[in-house]
C-alpha cells in the first residue's frame, strides 16, 4: 500500500510539473547544437560543386550529377526528378556515406512523371532542365558554385542555395583525441608545446564541434551516437512578398521575419497553455510552404521527420544571386525575395516544387504527392461535445438527454481518460461503467457516436493484457542500451509501442475488434491523444532521441511521424472491426506530412482567453492550407473557465470551422449550453442549428476536398488571388467558394468592420445570410454583430444548400427536404454543387452516391448528375428556393421527368428576394426551374 502511494504521489508531482507550461521546459535554437551550427555557417561563396561532366540522365525523367564539397572534398549525389503537373524533385544525399542515412519511407504517393527537355552550355556550366509536358517550366543548375534556380514563364519562382548555407553533416566516426605525450613526443621544448596547443584552441577541429557527439538539456543527455548528420539549405521565393505553412504555430497566417529572433521549429511536443504570437513547436509539424502573389501560387515540400528549424527572411537587403539579377534585368530596384532557410537534425535533403501557378493548382499537386483528405462520416462533421471528463453512465445518460430536452442538436458524445480502468486504453472502469454497450446502444438509438481516448503510452502491468502481450511480442521502443523504454504519463510507468513497424501497426489495428476492445461497439470511435509522443518525464516532455526503434534507427529520426503512425493503424482497425464497409473516424493530437488521408486533428491545448479565439482563425487556415481540411479548435479554450460571452462567440466561429468541438480540463467548471442564462443559451443553440442547417454545404465541401485536395476553411486571398489587401488579412475566412465569415474575437464587440473583396472581371457582390441584404464590393462595410448575431456573408454567384429542419442529430436528417439558397451577381448568374449519399459507408466508391451541378442562368435553375449514374436512392425533397438580387416574376414553373407544374412563390421588393414554394423534385432527379 506504502509502495503504490509513493508511486501515486509520485506521478502527481511529474503531472503537475508537466502542467505548469514554461517556456524553459523547451528548447531554444542557441540550446540546440545543430541549430546553431547551421545558422551559424555564413560562408562568402558556398564551397558545394556540381561536376559538370557528370551529368547523365538516369532515365529520361531523371538526371544525375556528382556534387563534391570543396572544403572536405566529400562527395555527394543530385538527383532532379520531372514529375507529373508541372512539379520537380531535388535530392542531395552523400555518395558513399560510412552508414546509410535516414529517408522517411511511406509518405509521399507515387506520382507520374515526364521527361526532361536537357541543354548544356559547357561555356559558363550550366544545365537547362525543361519539363516536356510542361514547357513553361524549367529548372536552371548552375554548376559552380551549386545553384538549382526553378523558372515559370521565363521568370524566377525558387533559387536553392542562392544565399549558399548548404550545408550537409556528413557521417564521420567520432575522434579519438591523442595523449599530450604522443602528440608532442618529439617535441623537447614547453614552449613549443604550449604554443601548438594555444593554436590548436583558436583553430577548433571542425568535426568535434560542441553538442556534435553528445549534448545535455536540463537534466537529459543525448548521447548522439551516430554524430552529427545535420543538414541546411537556402530556399529563396523570388518576387514573393508573402509566405504561409509550416503548421503548427499560434502564429499569424502570414510567416513573419526571424531574424534577430528564434526561428520556428516543427518538433512535436506536448505543450500545456501555448502561447501565442509564438514560433514555438507544438502538436504537429508539416515541412510545406507556400508562396503567394496577384500573378502566381508556389509550394515548397522538404520531406523530414526530424527536428527542424527554419529562418524566415524578408529583408530587403538580403536578395539571393538570382533575385538580384532578376530585379537588374526586370528594371525593379525592390522586386521582393522571401529567404527561407531549412536546418533539420539528420536525414537526406529532399524538395518537392509546386509552381501552381493558382492556389488550386498548388493544393492539386501538394494532394497528389501527400494524399487528400479522407472522406468523413457525416455525423464527423456536425457538433460534438466533450470533457475531461464525463464520470459515469448516469452523467452520460443525464447530458444526453439534456440536449434534447433544450433543443439543441449534438452528434457525438466523448470519454477521456477517465473511463478506463486506471488508464488502462481499452478498458472500462467496471464501477462508473458496469454496462458500455448499453450505454452506447442507447446514444446509438439516437442516432448519436461515442468516441473513447485510446493513448499510445502503456501501463507497465503483467496483468494487462494490452501490455502483456505487447511485451511478449517485443512491441515496445527500446533503450539506447537494450531494454524496454519506460516513461512516465497519465497511468504512471508506461511503455511506448514501436509503430514503425508494420506487425505493431497490424497488431494495435487488431485490438479495435469487440471481440478484444471488450464493451466496444461499431458506434464506438477513437480519439488518439499524446500521441507526439508524451513523455513527462523525459526531455521537453516527450522521448529521448537516442532510444531505439526497429531497423536500428534513433527517435531523433522519426520523431515527427510518430503520431501519424498511431493514427494510421487506428484507422485500419477501425475499418477492418466493419469488415471494411464502415468509413473510420480517428482524432489525433500530432499530425504530420499526409495526416489528411487519416483523419481529423485540432489544436491542443487553448485557454479560454479572447487571444486563443482570434488565433484559432490562422492556426486552422494554416493546417487547411497544408492539406488537412478536418481540422478544429477546442469550443471555449481547454484550459480555465470562459465568461459567457467569450463561449459564445467561440460557438459562433467554431460552427463554421470544419471540425466542431467543444472541450474542458477537468478542473473547469461545467459549460454545457444549458447551463447559462437564457440569452447564451439561446445564441449558442442558434450557432449550433446553423451548423446542422448547413450539413449539406459541409458535406459537399468535404467530399470536394476528398477528390481535389482543396481545403474546406480557406484563407480569403485563395478565392480572391489577385487582391493585395487579403494577403496577411486572417480575421476572417472563407467557408468554400461562397461563405465569408468574420468571428468577433473580442469582448463587447457589437459591430464589426468588414472588407468584402471583389472578383476580378465580375462585380459578385454579397449578402448577408440572415437579413439577404446587399452589398456591393470591393468595399468595406460595418455589420452589427449583437451576442446572436453571427457574421457571415454569401458571395454573389453562388448556390448553397441547407437543410432547415434541424433534429437532434444529423443522421435524422439524412432524408428531410433541402432548400436552395441563390445569390445572384451582377450578371444575374450562380452556380454550386450538392452531394448526397448514405453518409457513413464507403458505397459511394461503387459509386452510389448522387453530384449533383446547380446552376442559375438567364432566370433558369437547373440540376444535373455530375456521376454518370445516380445509384444512392432517397426520398429527400425540395422545399424551397430562396434567389437573392432578382426581379419580381409573372410564373415561376418546374420541369422534372418530362412534367411541368406551376409553382407557388413570394417577392420582396425591398430586397429583391424570390422565395419559391415547395417545387417538390426529388434531389435525385434533375430537374429545371424556370422563372418568367
Amino acid at each position: 500500500f506504502r509502495f503504490k502511494l509513493l508511486l501515486i504521489v509520485m506521478a502527481t508531482m511529474v503531472v503537475q510539473e508537466a502542467e505548469s507550461f514554461e517556456q524553459g521546459n523547451f528548447k531554444k535554437c542557441d540550446q540546440s547544437s545543430f541549430c546553431q551550427r547551421q545558422r551559424n555557417y555564413k560562408p562568402e561563396r558556398s564551397p558545394y560543386v556540381a561536376v559538370f561532366s557528370s551529368l547523365r540522365s538516369v532515365t529520361d525523367n531523371h538526371v544525375y550529377l556528382d556534387i563534391r564539397n570543396n572544403d572536405n572534398n566529400i562527395p555527394f549525389t543530385l538527383d532532379i526528378y520531372a514529375l507529373e503537373d508541372g512539379m520537380i524533385r531535388l535530392r542531395i544525399n552523400e555518395l558513399s556515406p560510412i552508414k546509410p542515412r535516414y529517408e522517411v519511407p511511406n509518405t509521399i504517393h507515387d506520382v507520374g512523371v515526364q521527361n526532361f527537355l536537357v541543354e548544356q552550355n559547357p561555356q559558363n556550366q550550366t544545365i537547362t532542365l525543361r519539363l516536356s509536358n510542361n514547357p513553361s517550366v524549367s529548372a536552371v543548375v548552375v554548376c559552380d558554385p551549386f545553384r538549382l534556380d526553378i523558372f515559370d514563364d521565363q521568370e524566377p519562382v525558387f533559387s536553392i542555395n542562392s544565399r549558399h548555407l548548404l550545408k550537409v553533416e556528413y557521417l564521420r566516426e567520432k575522434p579519438v583525441p591523442k595523449p599530450p605525450t604522443e602528440e608532442h613526443e618529439n617535441l623537447d621544448n614547453p614552449e613549443e608545446v604550449e604554443k601548438i596547443e594555444e593554436t590548436k584552441e583558436d583553430k577548433p577541429d571542425p568535426d568535434d564541434e560542441p553538442g556534435m557527439w553528445e549534448e545535455t538539456f536540463k537534466t537529459h543527455r543525448d548521447s548522439k551516437p551516430r554524430g552529427p548528420e545535420s543538414i541546411g539549405l537556402d530556399t529563396s521565393f523570388v518576387n514573393f512578398n508573402h509566405v504561409y505553412g509550416i503548421p503548427e504555430h499560434a502564429d499569424r497566417l502570414a510567416l513573419s521575419s526571424t531574424i534577430g529572433s528564434e526561428p520556428y521549429r516543427l518538433y512535436n511536443l506536448d505543450v500545456f497553455e501555448y502561447d501565442l504570437n509564438s514560433r514555438a513547436a507544438l502538436y504537429g509539424s508539416i515541412p510545406f510552404m507556400i508562396g503567394h502573389n496577384a500573378k502566381r501560387t508556389v509550394g515548397l515540400l522538404w520531406l523530414n521527420s526530424a527536428e527542424t528549424w527554419i529562418d524566415v527572411d524578408s529583408s530587403e537587403d538580403n536578395k539571393g544571386v538570382l533575385g538580384s539579377v532578376f530585379s537588374y534585368f526586370a528594371g525593379q530596384e525592390n522586386v521582393p525575395e522571401v529567404n527561407i532557410h531549412w536546418m533539420s537534425e539528420s536525414g537526406v535533403i529532399d524538395i518537392y516544387f509546386m509552381v501552381g501557378p493558382s492556389p488550386r493548382d498548388v493544393m492539386r499537386q501538394y494532394t497528389k504527392l501527400t494524399g487528400t483528405t479522407y472522406f468523413p462520416p457525416k455525423w464527423s462533421i456536425a457538433y460534438h461535445q466533450s470533457r475531461w471528463n464525463y464520470k459515469d453512465e448516469e452523467d452520460v445518460k443525464t447530458v444526453d438527454a439534456a440536449f434534447d430536452e433544450h433543443d439543441i442538436p449534438y452528434d457525438c458524445l466523448w470519454l477521456d481518460i477517465e473511463h478506463t480502468d486506471g488508464k488502462r486504453y481499452f478498458t472500462w472502469d467496471t464501477l462508473k461503467f458496469p454496462n458500455p454497450i448499453k450505454m452506447q446502444d442507447d446514444i446509438a438509438a439516437k442516432g448519436r457516436k461515442m468516441v473513447t481516448i485510446i493513448d499510445p503510452h502503456i501501463k507497465t502491468d503483467s496483468n494487462y493484457h494490452i501490455y502483456r502481450e505487447a511485451q511478449a511480442k517485443g512491441y515496445f521502443i527500446q533503450n539506447k542500451d537494450g531494454g524496454e523504454f519506460k516513461g512516465w504519463c497519465w497511468p504512471g510507468d508506461s511503455a511506448y509501442l514501436d509503430f514503425t513497424l508494420p506487425e505493431v501497426r497490424e497488431w494495435w489495428a487488431s485490438q479495435f475488434t469487440p471481440d478484444i476492445y471488450k464493451g466496444s461497439t461499431l458506434n464506438l470511435f477513437t480519439w488518439n491523444d499524446m500521441n507526439e509522443p508524451s513523455v513527462f518525464n523525459g526531455p521537453e516532455i516527450t522521448m529521448h532521441k537516442d532510444i531505439k526503434h526497429g531497423g536500428g534507427w534513433e527517435h531523433r529520426h522519426v520523431h515527427n511521424m510518430y503520431g501519424i503512425l498511431q493514427q494510421m493503424s487506428t484507422v485500419d482497425g477501425q475499418i477492418a472491426r466493419s469488415s471494411g464497409n464502415e468509413r473510420p473516424f480517428v482524432l489525433s493530437r500530432a499530425f504530420y506530412i499526409g495526416t489528411q488521408k487519416y483523419g481529423a486533428i485540432w489544436t491542443g491545448d487553448n485557454t479560454a482567453e479572447w487571444g486563443h479565439l482570434e488565433f484559432s482563425v490562422p492556426m486552422l487556415l494554416t493546417i487547411g492550407l497544408c492539406g488537412i481540411s478536418h481540422c478544429g479548435a477546442d469550443v471555449g479554450g481547454f484550459f480555465k473557465n470562459p465568461d459567457p460571452e467569450l463561449l459564445t462567440r467561440w460557438y459562433q466561429a467554431a460552427a463554421y470551422q470544419p471540425f466542431f468541438r467543444a472541450h474542458a480540463h477537468i478542473d473547469t467548471s461545467r459549460r454545457e449550453p444549458w447551463l447559462y442564462d437564457e440569452q447564451y443559451k439561446s445564441a449558442i443553440r442558434g450557432a449550433i442549428r446553423e451548423r446542422y442547417e448547413l450539413m449539406p454545404y459541409w458535406y459537399t465541401l468535404f467530399y470536394q476536398s476528398h477528390t481535389t485536395g482543396e481545403p474546406t476553411m480557406r484563407p480569403l486571398w485563395y478565392e480572391f488571388p489577385k487582391d493585395t489587401e487579403l494577403f496577411a488579412k486572417d480575421d476572417s475566412f472563407m467557408v468554400g467558394s461562397a461563405l465569408l465569415v468574420k468571428p468577433i474575437a473580442t469582448a463587447s464587440t457589437w459591430a464589426t468592420q468588414i472588407y468584402l473583396p471583389v472578383t476580378p472581371n465580375c462585380n459578385n457582390g454579397w449578402y448577408d445570410v440572415k437579413s439577404y441584404q446587399f452589398f456591393p464590393s470591393p468595399n468595406t462595410i460595418s455589420m452589427a454583430t449583437p451576442l446572436a448575431k453571427i457574421a457571415v456573408l454569401q458571395q454573389g454567384g453562388t448556390i448553397i444548400p441547407r437543410q432547415l429542419r434541424v433534429r437532434r442529430c444529423s443522421a435524422l436528417m439524412t432524408h428531410d427536404p433541402y432548400t436552395l439558397y441563390v445569390a445572384l451577381n451582377t450578371q444575374g448568374k450562380a452556380d454550386g454543387e450538392i452531394y448526397l449519399d448514405d453518409g457513413h459507408t464507403f458505397d459511394y466508391k461503387k459509386g452510389v452516391y448522387n453530384y449533383k451541378k446547380l446552376t442559375f442562368e438567364n432566370n433558369i435553375l437547373s440540376s444535373r448528375s455530375l456521376n454518370t449514374t445516380a445509384l444512392w436512392e432517397t426520398s429527400a425533397w425540395l422545399e424551397r428556393v430562396v434567389v437573392m438580387g432578382t426581379q419580381q416574376p409573372s410564373t415561376v414553373t418546374v420541369e422534372a421527368a418530362g412534367v411541368t407544374t406551376a409553382l407557388g412563390y413570394s417577392f420582396d421588393k425591398n430586397l429583391r428576394v424570390l422565395t419559391i414554394r415547395k417545387p417538390g423534385v426529388n434531389l435525385q432527379k434533375d430537374f429545371t426551374i424556370t422563372i418568367n
